[in-house]
């Protein structure tokens, strides 16, 4: 026996704790190539022994949890096998709740994302969050014990992982454990931008980046800075809430209690108030889209209006690159469509906020690679962080 398996056993840690610990980490390396690499390479990236590998792979099979698939064959020999998600393994919901509407999909071990339908809402939490817990029991029923979790991406600062505090007056300090706490099920509620930074860590433009900046623009804008694939909450994990910073030279009232809030020059309230027209009821982004597409067909107010977000916009990221220093700042949501379109504007007036220090150098803009998917694809990452632990790997019916 090695001394360090010596020394943990002396402290209570068996053999089985061991064996839990390296199905998880198994299970883990799966979760995040995407059942894209082979048995053999997994036991090399996991200094692993072929057999303790093997004996690992047949139990997590056995358990539903793993099953693998041969590689096609390229000349003689056996193929070699692919572990990937059980057809009848672990399923994570997740929800992405907007200002407007809200989309419900299931993620499997491995991060296979299946759309479950897109929904508007009133905008009023008790109707809100009724309807969504009666989807989500539906696919509860659906799924049975395969269902490991619920993830919640919600437009606004998410404290303590419960109450949500839109500035909306409606939504205001509202817990959602009435409508959601019934299903015996472990609930993950968080920030849309946060969401969307983790995905991007796991799957996305931010993977293997130490430090990066990331900003979600759709109604507003909110963002979250990385730190290592890890978002910083703060003290109640309302940290990113750089909308309602002052940023820019608006001093306009918010509807937070702060004035001139950055998120009141970025997003698509203000693009829309900057051209003339009030959000009709839930069609606020198509409203938004379309102007972007009038811009293009050369509409000189549609102009105005997208140049004066994109101006705040590379202001304020320009105050936040010489706050925090990233290596690499990305945009999702409405800000990837505003540097798709309008990229050399934004980047100028970026460089022109920057400390001359960071001018020969800057930190890039980049889009998003998981577009508007990307809180989704959060909330389901944050239910499979709490599975893949021993005690919940245990907890899935073998």
């Amino acid at each position: 026996m090695r001394p360090a398996t010596m020394s943990r056993m002396s402290r209570g840690f068996t053999s089985e704790d061991l064996r839990a610990l390296n199905r998880v980490r198994l299970l883990r390396a799966v979760h995040d190539h995407g059942a894209t690499v082979t048995r053999a390479r997994l036991t090399e990236l996991l200094g692993m022994a072929r057999g303790t590998a093997s004996v690992l792979v047949a139990e997590l099979t056995d358990a539903r949890l793993l099953a693998e698939t041969p590689t096609r064959r390229h000349g003689r020999g056996r193929p070699s096998l692919i572990p990937g998600p059980h057809p009848d393994g672990p399923v994570a919901l997740a929800v992405h709740l907007r200002e407007d509407d809200w989309e419900l999909a299931a993620t499997e071990l491995g991060g296979r994302t299946t759309t479950l339908g897109e929904f508007r809402h009133d905008n009023v939490p008790s109707t809100v969050y009724t309807s969504i817990g009666e989807r989500l029991r539906h696919y509860h029923r659906h799924y049975g014990s395969r269902l490991i979790g619920v993830g919640i991406s919600i437009a606004g600062p998410v404290r303590d992982g419960r109450f949500v505090h839109v500035s909306h007056p409606e939504w205001s300090q509202v817990d959602i454990s009435p409508w959601l706490g019934d299903m015996d099920l472990p609930v993950r509620l968080a920030n849309d931008a946060t969401l969307a930074a983790i995905a991007e860590a796991r799957r996305g433009r931010l993977r293997g980046v130490d430090l990066a900046l990331h900003l979600h623009v759709d109604f507003g804008v909110g963002g979250c800075l990385v730190v290592d694939g890890k978002p910083l909450g703060g003290a109640h994990g309302v940290a990113g809430e750089f909308g309602h910073m002052r940023l820019t030279d608006d001093n306009a009232p918010c509807a937070c209690g702060a004035t001139g809030c950055w998120g009141g020059s970025v997003g698509v309230a203000s693009m829309l108030r900057d051209y003339g027209v009030v959000a009709d009821g839930g069609g606020g982004r198509e409203q938004a889209l379309s102007l972007l597409d009038r811009y293009a067909s050369g509409d000189t107010k549609a102009a105005d209006a997208l140049t004066r977000n994109v101006n705040a916009l590379s202001q304020g990221i320009g105050g936040l690159v010489n706050a925090h220093d990233p290596r690499l700042v990305t945009v999702s949501g409405l800000g990837a469509r505003l540097l798709d379109i309008a990229g050399p504007r934004l980047r100028s007036a970026y460089t022109d906020a920057l400390m001359r220090y960071h001018r020969a150098d800057p930190p890039p803009i980049l889009a998003a690679r998981l577009g508007g998917h990307a809180p989704l694809v959060g909330a389901a990452e944050s239910v499979f962080d709490d599975f893949l632990t021993p005690e919940g790997v245990k907890r899935f019916p073998m």
